[in-house]
């Protein structure tokens, strides 16, 4: 099964950016899509933002431009930039791979934004 790690996570300020990375032990292109997923406390997992094989990208509704999903299959890494962070998006972000039917989940990273 593949590992997925993820890491960039910390605290930023209202405004800020952070650019999050999720790295896999296994060959990523093989995926029908690469996402990353967010959990706030007391509140349910959403969507982020996925980028499926053939390359085409969504977003969740509150993203707005703000964060830009991409992936680079030679280092089996997929990465989310994120912008003009407000406080709500502060939660753990999760890195998810969909694979024949199976999803595979990293541990998560800790976003934290200031007002």
């Amino acid at each position: 099964q593949v590992q997925l790690v993820e890491s960039g996570g910390g605290l930023v300020q209202a405004g800020g950016s952070l650019r999050l990375s999720c790295s896999a032990s296994g060959d990523i292109g093989r995926a029908t899509a690469m996402s990353w997923y967010r959990q706030a406390p007391g509140t349910e997992r959403e969507m982020v933002a996925g980028i499926i094989s053939a390359g085409n990208k969504n977003y969740g509704d509150f993203v707005q431009g703000r964060f830009t999903v991409s992936r680079d299959n030679r280092k089996n890494a997929v990465y989310l930039q994120m912008n003009s962070l407000k406080p709500e998006d502060t939660a753990v972000y999760s890195c998810n791979m969909a694979l024949g039917g199976h999803n595979c989940w990293g541990q998560g990273t800790q976003v934290t934004v200031s007002s």
